[in-house]
């Protein structure tokens, strides 16, 4: 354990998602416990690159702000200071590595250690920055679940909650009309999302990236409803699911540095074919940015709080450049090397999965 007052920074990067400003409180109010000062890295890592947007977290910055969604801090999935975009002189984007300014900054500025709050992306860059010189601890943030290594990550408690509140109220629509809706739910290339809230909201369907699909064993199901009296279907959709032998489905993205492919369309796809194919009356409904927003769960706070407390105490111990992972009932770290390596998706032998093939619920397989 150090007995050495440190300075520590933290940033919070990619998608938002409920539970970050959880986590800044917990670091923010254990590390001032300590007699260590912490400082707040706006925008990603784009705190770092501009230091003079950088400012002191005190108990009194931070009072308040467990149940808010959001991040104070801001965030962007924009920000890859390996691969940062810039207008040249010309008025045209071009790519430069602003790592090493950002680690001469760190420095400069005396931090020891970077507390960086993110999904896959943002831990890939805390974990390529590490190997530069900033010794780092992450924090596993993403509504989609699917960081290895951790049982489970903060955000996703919320959006499931998000995501069958929708589907619960379009039951009773649905019934109304005696319609077919197909609700798509982020996910990216896991359905943890899509599983969760469709088992809780009895979803008739539910669609994974993990299980191809065949669109007519999904019609043979919103049918077999029809023939037992029930003149309704809910169908539950991951956006990066995809029929056998078919492709993902995926939008243009007009976001100038965003590296990853932006996932959607799939429900509405899917949605055509049902109506097409069954004659049903059919509606999309994609809920997308509804399941980051809103305040976290009282789950997400606890568990966001329990991330930020472990981070702190992992620097006292001496750890660097790991990440905080649930293993309950403990929180122990895990090589920042070892997370990035592979996707969590989820298990198609899980007990979730046989529940819901107990209960009558159709994967189209």
């Amino acid at each position: 354990m150090t007995d050495r007052k440190l300075r520590i920074a933290i940033n919070t990067g990619g998608g938002d998602a409920p539970g970050l400003n959880a986590v800044i409180y917990a670091v923010t109010m254990a590390a001032t416990r300590r007699g260590w000062e912490v400082y707040g890295i706006p925008t990603g890592y784009a705190g770092l690159l501009d230091t003079t947007k950088m400012y002191a977290l005190t108990p009194e910055k931070v009072a308040n702000i467990v149940p808010l969604g959001g991040t104070i801090l801001g965030t962007t999935n924009r920000g890859d200071p390996f691969h940062l975009p810039v207008r040249n002189a010309a008025g045209q984007i071009e790519y430069v590595d602003a790592s090493d300014r950002l680690v001469q900054n760190f420095k400069r500025f005396g931090l020891d250690v970077l507390v960086a709050v993110g999904g896959d992306g943002s831990l890939g860059l805390a974990h390529q920055l590490s190997q530069k010189g900033i010794p780092a601890i992450g924090v596993p943030k993403t509504i989609d679940n699917d960081l290895s290594s951790t049982l489970a990550t903060f955000g996703f408690d919320t959006a499931v909650s998000t995501a069958t509140d929708a589907i619960d109220k379009l039951h009773s629509t649905a019934s109304a009309h005696e319609r077919v809706f197909v609700v798509e739910v982020m996910g990216r290339y896991a359905g943890w999302i899509a599983l969760h809230s469709g088992a809780a909201g009895q979803a008739d369907v539910v669609l994974l990236p993990e299980i191809p699909f065949d669109i007519e064993k999904v019609c043979e199901r919103v049918l077999e409803n029809e023939r037992t009296g029930k003149r309704y279907a809910i169908v539950v959709v991951a956006e990066g699911a995809k029929p056998a032998g078919g492709e993902l489905r995926t939008k243009p993205s007009r976001s100038i540095g965003r590296s990853e492919v932006l996932l959607g369309g799939i429900g509405d796809w899917v949605a055509e074919e049902i109506s097409r194919r069954t004659e049903k009356e059919t509606r999309a409904l994609a809920l997308g940015h509804l399941q980051r927003g809103g305040g976290p769960t009282s789950f997400d706070r606890l568990l966001a709080l329990r991330f930020g407390a472990a981070a702190v105490r992992f620097i006292a111990e001496g750890k660097r450049n790991v990440m905080v992972a649930l293993h309950p009932p403990e929180m122990v770290p895990v090589p920042l090397a070892e997370v990035i390596q592979r996707t969590k998706t989820v298990p198609v032998d899980s007990d979730t999965i046989h529940t819901c093939r107990d209960i009558g619920i159709s994967f189209g397989d």
